[in-house]
């Protein structure tokens, strides 16, 4: 993509985020939201993200609603957040992202749509602290995710693909292909939600005495629910409870 159509892309991400004299609101409505998609595809027994994947994924991305773009490049954007499983197998705090032009596989067949990647390599995850950016399917190979609570329906290439895709729009939730997005961490918008001079997405990933605010310790406990997993113990949350 020429640097030109990156920056446009950007800009017109910007102007989708709504004001900024709140930025902390702003992040902390996208974590919520992030949590209710997560929350509201599991709940479906037989059409939600087998548990044994999310178990074993070295990572999750999570954008909880895309925007076509149909003026100068056809594709989507959005803003979401990843969270990356630490060797003791707990999760990261959320790290805020931007995805730029991603495009989806026909059996989406709509404009909206929330999209979960669930990262199942250390490598597809490597972009996170490296600073780097990544485009699904040139840097990092993408397949259809499989369905429902247990892990029948695999191909070979959904198991030894490096990221799952998912998608749900209108009610609808399945694996779907995607391609073409870029994929950065927003470091404004990490910087925003936490308000810890210095911070770091190694920081992050690694910790180490990061107090996280309250939207971001219901999402660990609604991932913890999601995986089977042990309860949530986190550094006392910032924040004034939302």
């Amino acid at each position: 993509m020429p640097p030109a159509t990156f920056a446009f892309l950007l800009t017109l991400l910007t102007g989708l985020q709504g004001p900024v004299d709140a930025p902390r609101a702003r992040e902390d409505a996208l974590v919520a939201d992030a949590t209710a998609s997560l929350r509201e595809i599991q709940a479906v027994p037989d059409r939600g993200i087998p548990t044994s994947l999310l178990r074993e994924a070295r990572g999750l991305v999570i954008v909880p609603s895309m925007k076509k773009v149909g003026f100068v490049v056809t594709g989507q954007i959005g803003r979401g957040l990843a969270l990356v499983r630490r060797e003791d197998g707990s999760w990261s705090p959320p790290i805020f992202i931007r995805v730029v032009g991603l495009g989806f596989g026909a059996q989406a067949g709509v404009e909206a749509k929330d999209l979960i990647l669930i990262c199942r390599t250390e490598r597809s995850m490597r972009w996170l602290t490296s600073g780097a950016e990544i485009t699904l399917g040139a840097d990092i190979g993408a397949a259809a995710g499989p369905v429902g609570r247990e892990l029948k329906a695999a191909t070979n290439l959904q198991l030894n693909a490096e990221m799952l895709s998912y998608s749900r729009s209108r009610g609808l939730f399945a694996g779907v292909a995607v391609s073409g997005g870029k994929l950065r961490v927003d470091g404004q918008a990490v910087a925003d939600y936490y308000r810890l001079p210095g911070l770091s997405v190694a920081d992050l990933v690694k910790g180490t005495n990061v107090p996280v605010p309250a939207s971001a310790v219901r999402l660990a406990q609604e991932l913890a629910r999601a995986t089977n997993g042990p309860p949530v113990e986190v550094v006392p949350p910032l924040g004034d409870g939302r």
